[in-house]
């Protein structure tokens, strides 16, 4: 045999080596990652500059209420719409105008005169902000087959906290060296400019230069839509009780509403608890407020990873998904046990097991995800994020006349922990198996 035929053999012989797969989707990842960090800190960095904004404007507690609430009305009121405008125009274009909005508004805040320009202005955050969590999940089911959706929703819901907790004491910093509406035209720059490496940097999976067939074919063999399949569909305002209409959509909706009540506490009426009830100092208690947030932080990290571990060892998807969920609710609900104790570190340790744990909870994003059906997943978390938001107005609310009326905060946690619990039970009892719901046609009648 010659050398050349020698050496055609011994190719033939070896298989061709595999073409290593790019890591283009974790790219995207972080370029979601981010936008949900700055919208974290666009809508919490008017409770750090609260205090200035009072004594500069001259606003008093029940103004500092109206403009602190006004964001959850039109967050909520905008979701179904902000899903709508994900289905039609598409992720990049929308995500990019939400972004540059929201930002925009934020800034402008920082110009406000008075009670009603900076009531405005908190309307129109609360309104522009409102599709940042359906495209997450738009961007994750497009982009990563199932086995990894879950980490890749516990790492941009991670970004949530780091606004709140990490970056905390670089706004106050801000704040006392150079004013509140420094602080706010600055956060709001900074989401402009993100604006603009969003709309250079996203591109569907069919549009991108950067991953390869391999990592195309990886993502579309998990369940990724690759080939742009989830372009604009038709709506109708039928489609949404269609969609509530099957027990699974629904069930996640109430649950989603008892896993953000946890959240909405932390972020409203946390301080004041620890204040008025706990008897704490306000400088002991903003150092104490960051811990929960770390626990949480790292609850959603753990809650991906459990997911996607038990998925790659077998476990169904049923089990997979609603584990970390359903044990993320119930053992937040060991918040009430803070009522019982009377040691403050006790306190700090059951409330950041609790918020740990409501962090683990925040998984549920990811189930909208796989059972979204084609076409509407913007929609469908358009619908699925208003219930969540729906415990932005109503648990604020209901903690208020519990505390005004009884003069404490034992109802106010015993409130909280039953909600948890009963959004375990919708997860128990009528959540059944994860899968796509049916494709569901707009009627001709009211569609748009």
């Amino acid at each position: 045999m010659t050398t050349d035929n020698r050496f055609a053999a011994a190719t033939l012989a070896c298989p061709v080596a595999k073409t290593a797969r790019t890591r283009t989707r974790f790219m995207i990842l972080a370029l979601i990652s981010g936008g949900t960090m700055i919208n974290y800190l666009d809508r919490s960095v008017m409770g750090i500059a609260a205090p200035s904004i009072s004594a500069d404007l001259g606003l008093n507690a029940v103004m500092m209420g109206l403009i602190f609430s006004a964001f959850s009305w039109t967050y909520a009121a905008a979701q179904i719409p902000g899903g709508i405008l994900i289905d039609r125009l598409g992720t990049k274009f929308t995500y990019w105008l939400a972004l540059t909005l929201w930002s925009l508004f934020t800034g402008l805040q920082g110009f406000a005169q008075g009670f009603l320009s900076l009531l405005g202005f908190r309307l129109l955050v609360g309104a522009s902000e409102a599709p940042c969590f359906p495209t997450n999940s738009r961007v994750v089911a497009t982009w990563f087959p199932q086995s990894e959706r879950a980490r890749a929703t516990g790492i941009y819901t991670f970004a949530e906290y780091v606004g709140l907790a990490f970056l905390t004491p670089l706004l106050f910093w801000v704040l006392h060296a150079h004013g509140w509406r420094v602080l706010l035209m600055a956060v709001g720059i900074l989401g402009v400019l993100y604006g603009l490496v969003w709309w250079r940097k996203y591109h569907e999976p069919h549009e991108s230069t950067t991953a390869n067939q391999a990592e195309l074919d990886y993502i579309a063999e998990g369940g990724g839509v690759i080939d742009g399949g989830q372009k604009a569909t038709r709506f109708s305002w039928s489609q949404i009780p269609a969609l509530l209409k099957y027990r699974n959509m629904l069930g996640i909706c109430l649950g989603q509403f008892a896993c953000n009540s946890t959240n909405v506490f932390f972020l409203t009426w946390f301080p004041t608890y620890l204040v008025t009830e706990r008897h704490m100092p306000w400088l002991k208690v903003g150092w104490v407020a960051v811990l929960p947030f770390i626990a949480a932080s790292l609850g959603t990290l753990a809650g991906g990873w459990l997911s996607d571990a038990l998925l790659r060892r077998g476990y169904s998807l049923n089990v997979a998904r609603k584990l970390p969920v359903i044990a993320g609710l119930l053992t937040a609900s060991v918040i009430v046990l803070a009522n019982y104790v009377d040691s403050d570190a006790l306190v700090i340790t059951i409330l950041c097991v609790a918020y740990f744990a409501q962090g683990m909870s925040a998984l549920a994003w990811m189930i909208v995800s796989d059972i979204a059906p084609k076409g509407l997943l913007g929609l469908s978390g358009g619908v699925f994020n208003l219930f969540a938001n729906a415990a932005g107005i109503v648990t604020p609310l209901t903690i208020g006349v519990i505390v005004t009326t009884t003069g404490s905060f034992v109802w106010a946690l015993a409130f909280v922990s039953s909600i948890t619990v009963l959004g375990a039970l919708c997860y128990l009892f009528m959540v059944r198996d994860l899968r796509r719901l049916p494709e569901i046609q707009s009627v001709q009648q009211g569609a748009l």
